[in-house]
């Protein structure tokens, strides 16, 4: 009886064990273990869908300067950049998603609609590139990024023709 009760113990134990295994949990090449103290972060791909391309011609960017507390908004065509004033500090607008949404490791839009507006920016600070990100509408802070002398909210957006 204790035989039989072990058995049937070990048989739970292990189905428990492997049942949790699937195959969306493999784990591909691409994100093997990174060394000790270093965090991986897994590639994500923009699309932006047939029904959003070429629908939107421009986004507007308002630049705070925080040690004037005045804001500037730019209007930057989506493909384009703007440089501030100064010179070394351009700012580039790489895509628009009007119903940004998250799939996975898939950033799109599942409408034109702009229910959540993002527009996918670079910031270039003496010809290097110190961010690369997204700026909400609905959510200026949600990682927003961080420089000791300006910052950046997105404002608006243009739609095409």
């Amino acid at each position: 009886m204790k035989t039989v009760l072990k058995s049937l113990i070990l048989t739970l134990v292990a189905m428990v064990a492997l049942g949790g295994c699937s195959k969306k949990e493999e784990k591909k090449p691409s994100e093997t273990a990174a060394p000790q103290g270093q965090v991986t972060k897994k590639q994500t791909t923009v699309v932006v869908p047939d029904n959003v391309k070429g629908k939107w011609k421009a986004v507007k960017i308002a630049v705070t300067d925080k040690t004037t507390k005045k804001d500037t908004i730019y209007t930057v065509n989506i493909g384009a950049e703007v440089t501030l004033p100064g010179g070394n500090l351009t700012l580039k607008v790489d895509n628009f998603l009007p119903q940004f949404v998250m799939e996975g490791t898939t950033l799109t839009s599942q409408s034109n609609e702009p229910k959540n507006p993002a527009a996918q920016v670079r910031v270039i600070e003496n010809g290097k590139e110190i961010f690369k990100g997204w700026l909400f509408t609905l959510y200026p802070t949600t990682h927003a990024f961080q420089h000791p002398r300006y910052g950046f909210t997105l404002q608006d957006f243009v739609p095409a023709g």
